[in-house]
């Protein structure tokens, strides 16, 4: 390069040219979870971390923010504290969930840090950390494009809007105050089609 000559970043390659969707299908986040399991030391936390992340919506600073406080084992609850002025919510943990919790809790006890997914110095998972596993484990699930945590958010809202759940609900349990993020789930809802042919 000659001298005086201005250097400019390489432009960012977007979205679409990278993945065909920005969400995961309920059958890809299996198979990210499964593969999760088998990697690493820490495959159950980060089984776990994929699990959780899915089956509530949760952005990646909700996830590494998530402490033992929020947690109720004994009555199967998940206290959500949203950010980015979202609506707090009231869960619901089923039994993959818990089961997945019960031997967190068993493994890394409820260190003095107090947060459920913890680094190997016992401190929160930093959402860098969080990239990194879901990116490897979208690898080691054979996936055949990057992935990345906030596609487990929208493959939420997807898969709740796929089932027909109900837009407010689902506004309510992704904590949006707006319904015009929700909105966009439920246009993609295969089943808003179905009657249009009769064959």
């Amino acid at each position: 390069m000659a001298s005086g000559e201005k250097q400019f970043p390489p432009r960012r390659v977007p979205n679409a040219a990278r993945r065909p969707r920005e969400y995961l299908t309920a059958e890809e986040v299996d198979r990210l979870v499964a593969a999760a399991r088998k990697l690493g030391r820490h495959g159950e936390r980060d089984a776990a971390l994929i699990l959780i992340a899915f089956r509530h919506g949760l952005r990646v600073s909700e996830l590494v923010a998530l402490r033992w406080a929020q947690v109720d084992l004994r009555a199967g609850l998940l206290h959500v504290r949203r950010v980015k002025n979202g609506v707090d919510t009231v869960q619901p943990l089923r039994g993959p969930e818990l089961r997945l919790l019960r031997a967190l809790e068993r493994r890394y006890g409820t260190l003095a840090s107090g947060y459920v997914f913890v680094s190997e110095r016992g401190g929160p998972l930093s959402a860098a950390a969080v990239r990194k596993i879901v990116e490897r484990a979208g690898r080691a699930a054979g996936l055949d494009f990057p992935v990345h945590p906030h596609m487990l958010r929208h493959a939420t809202g997807f898969y709740l809007a796929a089932r027909g759940e109900d837009t407010r609900a689902i506004q309510a349990y992704l904590g949006h105050r707006s319904i015009q993020h929700t909105v966009r789930y439920t246009a993609l809802a295969p089943g808003r089609f179905e009657r249009f042919w009769s064959d």
